[in-house]
């Protein structure tokens, strides 16, 4: 894996916990979070980051070669005005732009399938198919996906949107509806693409997407597979599998 300092904002939530938690050791990472307490346990360097404070952002993408940004509200019905547009419109663009003024060479954006979401739900979207968001956090990541295209346009910044879709634990016996045991992704592969799209040799812009090796699959992951080696072990079906655990 690189030894190029990875900077992680929203180190402390569900998908930063759980990358941090597997690659600690294996890449030199910065912290950084609102919640200082989470962080202190998680170990390593850290920074309280604020990401609607760019001489924050500033700060934190010092020294940085590659910025994951995961800082977001992630809930769909998140009130624009309050959360969305502060954290998820101005913070995503501070980060862009703290990383470019800071000389980083890499961001990796967390998208969501939300983005995507508006796609009927017997389509397959694949990752060069334009944003169709059906609430106001997929537009919100949607404004994200546009940034990453809009700051790689002059060749000095590699980005990737990573459209990330059901990170969850499923159980045989479980009963979930159709689309999010085909929008299923597992920690563990949610991580291994997090990693690719750090290590993987890319140029411009790209879009990936977050699914794991799911029979049916709400997200295609073809392109994904090819661009970054990425090699999902789970599948919903499968750990759903039983009479109680078809899709309802």
């Amino acid at each position: 894996m690189t030894a190029h300092k990875v900077l992680v904002t929203g180190a402390a939530g569900r998908i930063g916990t759980a990358f941090v938690r597997e690659l600690h050791g294996q890449l030199d990472l910065r912290l950084g979070d609102l919640d200082s307490a989470a962080l202190a346990q998680m170990g390593g360097e850290a920074v309280h980051l604020d990401v609607t404070d760019l001489d924050a952002c500033m700060r934190a993408c010092a020294g940085v070669h590659t910025v994951l940004h995961l800082a977001a509200d992630p809930l769909p019905d998140a009130d624009f005005h309050a959360s969305l547009l502060p954290t998820n419109i101005i913070g995503t663009y501070n980060m862009f732009l703290a990383a470019k003024a800071q000389g980083c060479r890499r961001v990796v954006f967390a998208s969501s399938a939300q983005a995507v979401e508006g796609y009927p739900l017997d389509v397959q979207v694949h990752e060069d198919m334009a944003p169709r968001p059906k609430n106001m956090y997929g537009v919100s990541k949607a404004f994200g996906e546009a940034l990453a295209s809009l700051f790689a346009d002059d060749g000095t910044l590699v980005t990737v949107a990573v459209r990330i879709a059901n990170v969850a634990a499923f159980h045989a016996g479980e009963r979930h509806s159709a689309r999010d045991v085909a929008a299923f992704i597992s920690e563990r592969d949610v991580v291994h693409l997090l990693a690719r799209c750090i290590d993987a040799d890319l140029k411009g812009f790209t879009v990936v997407h977050g699914v794991s090796d799911n029979r049916y699959k709400r997200l295609a992951i073809e392109q994904t597979r090819s661009a970054l080696d990425y090699r999902p072990r789970d599948d919903a079906f499968t750990l759903l599998e039983g009479d109680a655990g078809a899709p309802a």
